[in-house]
């Protein structure tokens, strides 16, 4: 059995990965796409056969591979040319290669490209959960000052993010309705601004169809900015529980961390489900299995 973790020895979490898989007695590698074209090797047939020839200097038959961990994809790494315009038809070329390998090879892809792509795009993942019936805080993505306006001064207190992420989620202040500053930020993009929801933030792990969640305990508004947050184990409600697999199959999720703030009256609120999620610090504190979990769908 042969399974490839999309990424490199450099990030904890597919390091970890690759080692459970080789005690497990499972051949792993990984699939560094950072080594495309210099150093991986890819030959690709339309009828899906095929073969890679790692950058140690191992050939591995595409029909070979059980299945796939997707950690980072870092893209591709063209040398530098002189010429710009055959630059960016090699960097065009080689990143078509990829994608058609990603979406048509039939391991199993844990996560595969179309969630990973659904994940970029969060607007669209609000409106595909809020449809199966999960609550969802109010939302507006614009960049119309006075569409954003409006949608603040309706509700009592709100935050912002990105649209796209990458940065964390801050409180709406007056400072941020100055008028010249807000015009200003929105020419430059859209931000999603939502209503807050006072209580408590909850995040599930799914994995297959094992759902593991704990309480997350801290005084930050985004709790990624508390290294001294506590995990405190606990047990969903039976419907937040099956919302948790409605959602992973909704999003074509194998795995996923879905954040949920938990209100006051125990009404939970769904944020956002990520297809590549952080877990060691999260597992050391809840004693979940959480690799166990991934290493057994990995060989499943």
């Amino acid at each position: 059995m042969n399974i490839l973790i999309l990424g490199n020895a450099q990030d904890a979490h597919a390091s970890a990965i690759k080692n459970a898989l080789m005690e497990a007695g499972v051949m792993a590698d990984y699939l560094d796409t950072s080594l495309f074209p210099t150093q991986l090797r890819i030959s690709w047939k339309p009828n899906q056969t095929g073969h890679l020839i790692l950058p140690e200097g191992r050939r591995l038959e595409i029909e070979d591979i059980h299945s796939v961990y997707w950690r980072n994809f870092s893209g591709v790494s063209v040398p530098p040319l002189s010429d710009r315009h055959q630059q960016q038809i090699a960097i065009n070329d080689s990143m078509s290669t990829l994608r058609s390998l990603m979406q048509s090879c039939q391991p199993r892809w844990v996560n595969s490209w179309q969630a990973y792509q659904f994940h970029k795009e969060k607007p669209l993942q609000l409106s595909k959960v809020k449809q199966i019936g999960v609550t969802i805080p109010q939302t507006l993505i614009s960049n119309d000052p006075e569409e954003v306006i409006n949608f603040i001064q309706s509700l009592d207190k709100v935050i912002f993010k990105p649209v796209y992420g990458g940065a964390h989620t801050k409180l709406v202040t007056a400072d941020h309705l100055e008028p010249e500053r807000l015009s200003l930020a929105l020419s430059f993009s859209p931000v999603t601004i939502q209503e807050y929801v006072p209580g408590t933030n909850i995040r599930s792990y799914v994995i297959g169809k094992s759902v593991y969640t704990a309480e997350i305990r801290s005084s930050q508004l985004d709790f990624r900015e508390d290294v001294e947050a506590e995990l405190i184990p606990i047990e969903l409600p039976a419907t937040v529980q099956q919302q948790c697999l409605d959602i992973a199959q909704a999003l074509m999720l194998e795995w996923t961390a879905i954040d949920w703030r938990r209100r006051h009256d125990g009404e939970y609120f769904f944020l956002e489900a990520n297809p590549s999620p952080m877990f060691l610090h999260f597992e050391r504190q809840t004693r979940f299995p959480i690799t166990r979990k991934l290493v057994e769908l990995l060989m499943h």
